[in-house]
């Protein structure tokens, strides 16, 4: 599902991909070391994706520059993997529900990405140890957002199909903006005001969608749903907070290293399913790991350092989409089309919200 992230998602991850689509995250370089103010933008995703100036070298054109044709090509094709990775996570989820436990599943999630993204930063010379500044935003991202978002995630999706799990999901944008007004004094500006009117009203729209064919959505999973967006947007803001003094790369690898040891609890568990699941919800289990988290996120990094990064992060609002067609094809489940309709007010509301 992380990052990382556009205002709409989602990962290790999400992401995410849902929401370990914190998508932004992974752009690879070290952020200036300095005090966090007030001036620091949390309204939008795009103030995390602007956060990253260089990834490899390169610098991304939100910060002047021209980019050859081809260079623009590969970055394209980057993100567009990184969109279906971050959305099939969705229903991989729900394909390998009924051999794992939530908490089961998301350590074994976590404990992957986190081994596959250590060995990339290690490889490419990329993790330092943060100051004492920036660990607590770090501990405190991993535990929300490579933690409890994960586990809460599957829970919601034992209640929801995996298209109505990731219109819930990208109500997260609207909460960031509203946590940057009340925290930091961003205010509420009009345009979020209507934003968050239009997105709240489609969840209303997907509380009262009810089951149809092939559909699985009840009351509960809409409450988690909600919770999973809540703890995601609380995941983007400290880790934006931890972006201000150490490198992305960093920020990832020790995030989900410490989700990882927060689900230890669910080791045995996992383990126990494991070893009784059969042989294709245990790739499914490895496959959230290594793909929409670790290999989703140095994906969207590299199309991050190519690319207009608020355009870039925009198409972020595609995921749901994608998941919901990746849900029929492969699991016969479709929204109802109250539910749809509602879907498409939260990422209308999300759009909204980001005019200037």
């Amino acid at each position: 599902m992380s990052t990382q992230q556009s205002r709409a998602h989602g990962s290790v991850g999400t992401a995410p991909e849902e929401a370990l689509t914190p998508t932004s995250t992974l752009a690879d370089t070290d952020t200036n070391a300095g005090t966090v103010t007030k001036a620091d933008t949390f309204a939008s995703l795009d103030a995390v994706a602007n956060t990253d100036g260089n990834a490899d070298g390169d610098r991304s054109t939100s910060t002047g520059g021209t980019v050859p044709k081809g260079t623009q090509r590969r970055a394209l094709l980057a993100a567009s993997v990184t969109l279906v990775l971050w959305a099939s996570a969705f229903v991989v989820i729900r394909m390998v529900g009924s051999a794992y436990s939530a908490g089961g599943l998301a350590f074994g999630r976590m404990a992957s990405a986190a081994v596959v993204l250590g060995v990339i930063a290690v490889l490419r010379h990329q993790v330092r140890v943060p100051d004492r500044r920036a660990l607590f935003p770090i501990v405190g991202y991993g535990v929300a957002w490579f933690g409890g978002y994960t586990v809460v995630l599957n829970l919601a999706e034992q209640h929801l199909d995996a298209g109505t799990a990731s219109l819930l999901v990208n109500v997260a944008p609207l909460l960031v903006a509203v946590f940057a007004g009340f925290l930091l004094g961003e205010g509420f500006p009009r345009s979020l005001l209507v934003g968050l009117a239009i997105g709240f009203s489609g969840v209303a729209l997907i509380a009262a969608g009810g089951t149809g064919h092939g559909t699985v959505s009840d009351g509960v999973g809409i409450v988690l749903g909600l919770f999973t967006a809540l703890l995601y947007a609380l995941g983007i803001l400290l880790q934006k907070v931890a972006l201000r003094r150490v490198g992305a790369s960093t920020a990832t690898f020790l995030g989900a290293a410490i989700g990882a040891v927060v689900l230890l609890p669910f080791a045995p568990a996992f383990i126990r399913e494991t070893a009784v699941a059969p042989g294709g919800a245990i790739l499914g289990a490895l496959y959230l790991g290594v793909f929409p988290a670790a290999i989703g996120f140095t994906a969207w990094a590299y199309a991050l350092a190519r690319s207009d990064a608020g355009r870039l992060t925009a198409t972020t609002l595609s995921v749901p989409a994608i998941a919901i067609l990746l849900s029929w094809l492969l699991l016969g489940e479709l929204p109802t089309v109250l539910a749809m309709v509602g879907g498409a007010l939260c990422l209308f509301g999300v759009a909204w919200s980001r005019r200037r």
